[in-house]
């Protein structure tokens, strides 16, 4: 079955973020209408080694920020009428703060998370919306682009560069632990496209 984007209304609960492992910025950029580069970012399979051609995934999350171009009009004052005009402006990207049930575990220094968020490097970004799961299976390729991934249920992907900045860990003593992971958006948002 040929995945194509979501045509129903229902709870995102399996979407997921993920970033490239990749060590160079040269991500691609509005050119690539129809995501085809973008996408071969993320064929490979999820690991946590950051081992060459895959792609890590940020788990436990509890919420995913607004995610998309902000809106860009600006009102402006006008003499003498008694509303103000709204003309366009260039938008202002805000940083993107996801909340995850935090696992140190998950963050150590010497994990693909924990050196990525240390190292503040640029990376490719996808962020998938997801209704249904795209496998049973709990493997590598759940996630990735082959037949027994992604391409198996409907979703759809935007794509961008951007780096983990900070997170900011909030114990709790009546529930789970959380932290926020705030990204900073180094590109445009590129999609929805799907796989």
């Amino acid at each position: 079955m040929a995945a194509s984007h979501l045509t129903a209304i229902g709870s995102a609960m399996y979407s997921f973020l993920s970033f490239h492992n990749h060590t160079t910025d040269t991500t691609p950029g509005l050119g690539d209408t129809v995501g085809t580069t973008w996408a071969a970012y993320f064929a490979g399979n999820e690991t946590d080694t950051g081992a060459a051609g895959t792609f890590t995934r940020i788990k436990d999350v509890r919420g995913f920020p607004a995610i998309g171009t902000p809106s860009n009009v600006v009102n402006v004052p006008v003499y003498g009428s008694s509303t103000s005009s709204q003309i366009q402006g260039q938008a202002d990207l805000t940083s993107l703060e996801v909340t995850i049930n935090y696992i140190p575990n998950d963050w150590l220094p010497a994990g693909k998370l924990g050196s990525t968020l240390a190292a503040k490097s640029t990376v490719a970004w996808r962020f998938t919306l997801l209704l249904t799961d795209s496998t049973q299976a709990a493997s590598a390729t759940k996630y990735s682009q082959t037949s027994a991934g992604l391409g198996t249920v409907p979703n759809s992907s935007w794509y961008w560069r951007g780096k983990m900045e900070a997170m900011l860990i909030t114990p709790s003593l009546t529930d789970t632990t959380t932290a926020t992971l705030t990204l900073t958006v180094q590109s445009s948002f590129f999609g929805p496209f799907t796989i």
